[in-house]
């Protein structure tokens, strides 16, 4: 993988990597622009961090008033974590990828333009969710008193609302034994003839 540096996303979608098209591409049903998918992302997360919220309140509550300073470091480092969670989706491709900020719309995405497999792009959307959201989560419901990783996890699982919309447009659309890419910033899936 070759990581650059996009910069910030300036809303033109013509200013981010292109490819040609595969004969057979048929592109995803998806928000037209990252306007409505930024909207649609955020009241996402926010929603998902409400309903994980209750059992992190139901389980955590009684460490809250001793553990404020793990709680606040909870949710520094899942800020911080923006930039790993893009690194974790850009290992997935073996040539060239592209980091962008869109604070505007409060989004980070890297673009990558080679083929994947369903399976493969499916993983690469969920990974940094299971490695940075997930697990924390799940330290913190074994061990309740782990107040920082339920916090990040939370917040890291909600914040990887985007990556659910394109795993449900993966699932939903593309057909078994169909390969994937991205081409500016809109997903395309083929079936080799």
């Amino acid at each position: 993988m070759i990581l650059h540096n996009g910069g910030r996303y300036n809303g033109d979608e013509s200013t981010l990597p292109q490819r040609e098209h595969h004969p057979n591409a048929v592109p995803f049903k998806e928000f037209e622009n990252i306007g409505l998918l930024s909207l649609i992302s955020n009241l996402g997360c926010i929603f998902v961090i409400i309903i994980l919220m209750i059992p992190f309140i139901l389980l955590g509550r009684e460490y809250f008033y001793d553990k404020r300073l793990w709680l606040m470091l909870g949710c520094v480092c899942s800020m911080l974590s923006l930039f790993p969670h893009e690194i974790l989706h850009a290992i997935f491709y073996k040539k060239d990828v592209y980091f962008y900020t869109a604070l505007n719309q409060g989004l980070f995405f890297v673009v990558g333009t080679e083929d994947m497999s369903k399976a493969k792009f499916i993983f690469m959307c969920l990974c940094p969710n299971i490695i940075l959201g997930l697990l924390p989560y799940i330290i913190f419901l074994i061990f309740p008193h782990a107040i920082f990783f339920g916090i990040m996890g939370v917040i890291c699982i909600g914040m990887g609302f985007g990556d659910y919309i394109n795993v449900y447009n993966a699932v939903r659309q593309m057909p078994k034994g169909s390969k994937t890419y991205l081409s500016g910033f809109h997903s395309y899936w083929y079936l080799e003839s």
